[in-house]
């Protein structure tokens, strides 16, 4: 069984380790393995971590981004591993409960992971590009409404988290709108910044930094979804 360690809805798993162990470990690097694209707040978070365990540990630790299927090509990686310790996966909400849920998948993320320790947590919020006339959530709910399945959302990918948050949108506000599959967050993100769709529902850290730069194209965040 592997161990799994939590960021956000993110989360970091070892490979079971034996109770009896001849070597003091760690005796040589650790492999990080990221199951979703680099450059945004998972990736990033996942090489915070990454960094405190070198100096903690005393061995270098090493991230590797495996991406593909909503994040189940990594975490299968993780899974096949050696159970020692050595290889680890950054996972969380979307890769170790919405996959089980939503995939058929080759291993068991209750029986193959164990957890290791919850890392950080992150609002989702619903970010749009600056041609949607709205500026609130009433208005942006009557904007999709008068759209009628003309709008469209980004989302990582399908069955991920923001996929899953759009489809439970739509239910609790009776709209209807486009889901466009990205290879992760972070090119829907370019997208709605570039005009080419509508609409993100996406973590927070992802969002902020570009409403904050003022750039051009990037919307208005509304409530948090939850909310």
């Amino acid at each position: 069984m592997r161990s799994l360690l939590i960021a956000s809805a993110c989360a970091l798993a070892f490979a079971n380790i034996p109770s009896v162990r001849a070597e003091v470990y760690p005796s040589r690097p650790i492999t990080m393995v990221v199951p979703l694209p680099a450059g945004f707040t998972f990736d990033l978070t996942a090489r915070l971590l990454a960094e405190r365990l070198r100096v903690s540990l005393g061995q270098p630790v090493i991230v590797e981004n495996v991406t593909g299927a909503s994040g189940s090509i990594g975490v299968g990686r993780v899974a096949r591993a050696a159970p020692d310790g050595y290889t680890l996966c950054f996972g969380g909400l979307g890769t170790h409960v919405v996959n089980a849920a939503a995939m058929t998948l080759p291993y068991d993320v209750l029986t193959d992971f164990a957890p290791v320790a919850l890392i950080a947590t992150a609002e989702l919020l619903i970010v749009t590009n600056k041609t949607v006339a709205a500026t609130d959530l009433q208005q942006l709910i009557a904007w999709l409404k008068a759209k009628a399945g003309k709008a469209s959302q980004g989302t990582g990918g399908p069955g991920s988290l923001t996929h899953l948050a759009g489809i439970y949108f739509q239910q609790k506000t009776g709209t209807r709108f486009a889901s466009i599959p990205y290879r992760g967050s972070g090119a829907a993100m370019n997208d709605l910044l570039a005009g080419n769709i509508d609409m993100l529902i996406d973590l927070a850290p992802n969002s902020l930094p570009h409403l904050r730069a003022g750039l051009e194209g990037a919307g208005f965040i509304l409530r948090n979804l939850r909310r």
